[in-house]
């Protein structure tokens, strides 16, 4: 499928390239991950195993990562996202404000929303989203849902965001959780910061 297609999608639904499910502790997570629209592959930039089994902070080139696509990598044994929102995706964020649980990232502060993302896009640059792809709530990872719009397992008026395929938890593009859903928080931003703009290190934000 050509970018242009892609983006020709309802408000430029990205979708993961990685595809893979990602389960931590003892969750199984059946049929996550399946992907509503393929998009054109983006590299990541694979952590060494010692980097891996350490937790030490990875680099990430995010020169190819496009507008409405995303990709993970994984850090401490996690996946990480990181999502090239459109500019109708970043206008949609304020849109849903009254229908989230902790719309200001104001709860388990400072370790789960670090103090630069907290706003309103909860990231350093407006348009980049950076959040460890683990539900609060028991571990599942969840499925993309950036098609807007009606669709099952979703309201009629959806803007886009993520879905946990084990208990129904909703997220925004921006990882806030919706009100009455299981998930106790929103989903975490880890520490991180620009070493330029095309290279993301995941795991320090003494510089952010």
């Amino acid at each position: 499928m050509t970018q242009a297609s892609v983006m020709g999608a309802p408000h430029g639904a990205p979708v993961d390239k990685d595809k893979r499910n990602w389960i931590v502790a003892t969750c199984a997570v059946g049929g996550a991950g399946v992907a509503a629209v393929a998009v054109p592959f983006v590299s990541t930039f694979q952590p060494s195993e010692r980097a891996k089994a350490t937790g030490a902070a990875i680099e990430v080139d995010i020169s190819a990562l496009k507008p409405g696509e995303k990709m993970t990598v994984e850090w401490r044994g996690k996946p990480v996202w990181i999502v090239k929102r459109t500019p109708e995706q970043l206008a949609s964020l304020p849109q849903v404000d009254n229908l989230l649980a902790d719309p200001k990232s104001e709860r388990k502060l400072p370790e789960w929303t670090p103090e630069y993302a907290r706003n309103e896009t909860r990231s350093i640059k407006a348009d980049t989203l950076v959040v460890v792809g683990i539900c609060p709530h028991l571990g599942c990872s969840p499925s993309d849902k950036f098609q807007t719009g009606a669709q099952p397992s979703l309201p009629d008026d959806w803007h886009g965001g993520f879905l946990c395929p084990c208990h129904g938890s909703t997220f925004d593009l921006a990882g806030r959780v919706y009100k009455n859903k299981p998930s106790p928080d929103n989903l975490e931003v880890p520490p991180h910061m620009y070493l330029s703009d095309a290279k993301l290190l995941i795991g320090e934000d003494k510089k952010a």
